[in-house]
């Protein structure tokens, strides 16, 4: 039952999001099977039987209203039966137009009914119409269902006489009073519309009831009804009716009827509840049955977007790459300076000074006395010297403006040096 009732959610929510698809397509396909079967079972004018007139026509009714579908497929009728014989047409147009006067006179809403009743009558289950209607109905409805079980009934009547008819060509009085003697004098018909009138008003009467599962009863009370009915009618009346099509029909209106209760009425009457109150004027009892429902499961999709990732990857591994080279091209460059300046420090004094000046970038004299302090005879402090030199080298691998630094303070002590020099020689 639950997979039913998820079945049932999908669908709703399936129509109620393309509906506007959707009901267009509905119309189509209805106003198609309508002509197919007015052309197979009337089919006197075979210019209108042509299969691209009936595909434009059904087209016109999806973007027309519905009512639009029995009009033309009423113009269809017409057509076909004025093809036979002019008496027949104008007796069928005297008909439809009684009926629509009574439909817009007592059930202007089942204007759908009129052409419904007769395609169920030619599917052979006509006995679903006034179960249905006694369901989602009116006791109007029985007017829209007498109306259309009347039609069929006529173009039956014709389709079955027609030899008849097309023997009377000049007696236009005979055809118009054997026309409508045929339809009077029709007792299964008036047994038919009987029993249908019984049945409808049944069923709405049982299923209004407040009792528990008061559309099933309804159903079963209204077939009962139905088939007691047609046998009653056709012991009283020798309507010729088939006994095991009356049974075969009924049970299948019957499950049809069912399947109608599932999509329109479906209640769990294991949790009704009966609630008791009163005002200053009335007692209210009220009857609460919760409708059978549930929760479509939710599906949840994860995208995971492979192609996204090794891009990231190829992107991300450059930068890295870079780096390592970056560090590598660093300590290199550390490890040539530091080499230069060790060999330096294993030169003589005076050769150790000129590469230690180089090195801090100071501009010195060869007759200077002081060179900031960086100049050494041969072979003393060799090692101090060596971890100057070591020092200076390491602090030429720093930023550039530290380097500038250094630079402007090596060219003020030489300077300092120089005027010191120069007044000493003044003395």
């Amino acid at each position: 039952m639950t997979k039913l009732l998820v079945a049932r959610e999908y669908i709703k929510n399936f129509y109620s999001k393309y509906e506007i698809y959707l009901w267009p397509v509905c119309k189509f396909l209805f106003a198609f099977i309508a002509l197919i079967i007015i052309n197979g079972e009337i089919g006197y004018m075979h210019r209108i039987e042509n299969m691209a007139i009936v595909l434009v026509v059904a087209l016109m009714c999806s973007f027309l209203p519905m009512g639009c579908a029995v009009v033309f497929s009423g113009l269809f009728v017409l057509l076909h039966l004025y093809a036979l014989s002019m008496e027949c047409a104008l007796v069928a147009f005297m008909l439809m137009l009684v009926m629509v006067l009574l439909y817009f006179r007592f059930a202007p809403k089942d204007f759908i009914i009129l052409l419904l009743t007769p395609i169920a009558f030619v599917l052979k289950i006509p006995y679903i119409m006034p179960l249905a209607m006694g369901l989602v109905g009116t006791p109007a409805s029985l007017f829209s269902v007498g109306c259309g079980t009347i039609l069929y009934f006529f173009l039956n009547f014709i389709n079955e006489n027609n030899t008849t008819i097309n023997a009377m060509e000049d007696e236009i009085a005979a055809k118009f009073r054997y026309l409508i003697d045929g339809l009077i004098d029709n007792k299964a018909m008036l047994v038919t519309v009987a029993a249908f009138a019984v049945t409808l008003i049944v069923v709405y009467v049982i299923r209004r009831m407040s009792v528990d599962h008061s559309w099933t009863i309804a159903m079963v009370a209204g077939s009962l009804v139905n088939v007691m009915m047609l046998l009653i009618g056709d012991l009283m009346y020798d309507t010729k009716v088939s006994i095991v099509g009356i049974l075969i029909g009924s049970i299948v209106s019957f499950f049809l009827a069912k399947a109608l209760q599932f999509f329109v009425f479906s209640v769990d009457y294991s949790r009704t509840e009966r609630v008791q109150f009163e005002d200053d004027e009335y007692y209210y009892y009220v009857k609460a049955i919760p409708k059978l429902s549930v929760a479509t499961p939710a599906k949840t999709v994860k995208k995971i977007n492979t192609q996204k990732s090794q891009n990231v990857v190829t992107k991300t591994a450059p930068k890295t790459v870079n780096t390592v080279n970056n560090t590598g091209r660093a300590r290199t460059e550390t490890v040539h300076t530091t080499g230069t300046a060790s060999t330096a420090s294993r030169m003589g004094g005076g050769t150790y000074s000129t590469a230690a000046s180089h090195t801090t970038g100071a501009s010195h004299t060869t007759g200077a006395p002081r060179t900031t302090g960086t100049s050494y005879s041969a072979g003393a402090r060799p090692h101090t010297a060596a971890s100057r030199t070591v020092g200076t080298a390491q602090e030429s691998a720093r930023p550039v403006s530290t380097v500038r630094t250094a630079n402007s303070v090596a060219g003020r002590t030489a300077q300092r040096g120089d005027e010191r020099g120069s007044l000493n020689r003044d003395k």
